[in-house]
């Protein structure tokens, strides 16, 4: 039933180099049927048995069928989607699964026999119309350097990022013609993401996003800017960040965006694997883990270039950056219990928009929030996951463009 997986690494470069460095066991049970998977000597071995393996993955019968069909139902499109919506259960040493995690996606998710997509070259070489520059401000006393891009003219659009990436995931929004041509499109990069330093001194402190340290951000670059009456669009974080702005600074923005927006968020994943810890250890890559933990909140239908792409943005983040931006995401940034149902929606309207695909911020949650606020629309992205201005942006714009349309007509 797998021995498809030990030909996965002389067809994956990147996989093969991965497998060198990798040393371990793990017994998968399939229903009733169990193998036994070696990854040693930068080779795959699969055998029968269970005996002394450093982890165990159990699937029933069905949830394997539905993994390694070419397109997966939600919750089942890689391993760790699988473990975050109770499909897959994992035992043993779980940090392997942490360390090892793109090499054992790669490797699984290559039983599907999907093509290698490859994207097509551009119809017209040249200079994009995006500008970067960067800002200097004193935030809550403190200097920074804050890289932004912005294209277009007309209605300021400040778009936000999602946890441990940076502006690049809205470069096809900066690009877009019909968009800029009516909107003055701005995304930055928080500070210690991208392009935006840490502050002098980051080598003694340990990052940690807050509630409070958001919304200064954010209101500091507006203020830097001289946007007037500006609309606000956030993903994941972002997403939740523009309910916030929403509540607190309502009658500066002219409408709120929230691309995947939900009260709170919550991950078994995170639960399974010690609060994230695995984000930051000296012993695992931070960067290539959290790219493997983001994979699974990607829709399998997504073009390969842009998922991949989306991916490189997470394996680039500096060490503990991803994890202190979840303090925000799970943490200090809840609104329950009282705190979401203060947004006035008449004073800042809000459109939100959510990929079916997503396991952490499901469009349940985005529907129970939008009924609770009394948004003015909500739709739920179909084929679409986590982040779908980068993953699949040329389908994203199906839904954006009509929220824009009636922004700018308001």
């Amino acid at each position: 039933m797998l021995e498809a997986l030990s030909h996965y690494l002389s067809s994956n470069d990147a996989g093969a180099w991965r497998a060198k460095h990798a040393q371990f066991s793990l017994t998968v049970t399939i229903g009733e049927q169990a193998e036994r998977v070696v990854f040693a000597d930068g080779a795959i071995k699969v055998a029968r048995g269970d005996e002394g393996t450093d982890m165990h993955f159990t699937f029933s019968r069905q949830n394997w069928d539905d993994f390694v069909r070419q397109e997966p139902p939600i919750g089942c499109q890689s391993l760790s989607a699988m473990l975050e919506t109770n499909k897959l259960d994992i035992s043993g040493d779980l940090i392997h699964f942490s360390r090892h995690i793109m090499l054992l996606e790669g490797a699984f998710q290559s039983l599907r026999n999907l093509p290698t997509a490859v994207a097509e070259p551009f119809v017209e070489e040249g200079i994009e119309d995006i500008i970067g520059r960067y800002l200097r401000i004193n935030l809550n006393g403190v200097p920074h350097r804050i890289y932004f891009e912005e294209a277009g003219k007309g209605i300021p659009l400040l778009c936000l990022h999602t946890a441990g990436a940076d502006g690049r995931q809205y470069r096809e929004v900066l690009n877009n013609p019909e968009i800029t041509a009516r909107f003055r499109v701005i995304v930055f990069d928080l500070p210690w993401h991208g392009k935006s330093s840490p502050p002098a001194g980051f080598q003694t402190e340990v990052y940690q996003l807050t509630t409070d340290l958001y919304m200064d951000t954010v209101m500091a670059v507006k203020e830097a800017l001289g946007l007037q009456n500006p609309a606000v669009m956030g993903c994941s974080i972002g997403g939740r960040a523009v309910l916030h702005l929403a509540l607190r600074h309502g009658d500066q923005f002219c409408a709120a965006i929230g691309l995947q927006s939900a009260m709170n968020a919550e991950s078994h994943y995170g639960e399974a694997l010690a609060d994230m810890t695995p984000l930051w250890r000296p012993d695992i890559h931070g960067g290539d883990t959290a790219g493997g933990f983001m994979e699974m909140l990607i829709a399998p239908h997504s073009p390969m270039e842009h998922k991949w792409e989306t991916l490189w943005h997470y394996m680039q983040g500096g060490p503990g950056v991803f994890a202190g931006d979840l303090y925000y995401y799970l943490v200090d940034g809840d609104m329950r219990n009282g705190i979401a149902e203060q947004i006035d929606t008449s004073r800042c309207p809000l459109y939100l928009l959510t990929g079916e695909y997503d396991v952490s911020a499901t469009p349940e949650m985005t529907k129970e929030l939008a009924e609770l606020v009394g948004a003015q629309h909500f739709e739920v992205m179909k084929g679409m996951g986590h982040f779908p201005m980068s993953e699949n942006p040329n389908l994203f714009m199906s839904y954006l463009k009509p929220i824009l349309s009636e922004i700018e007509a308001a």
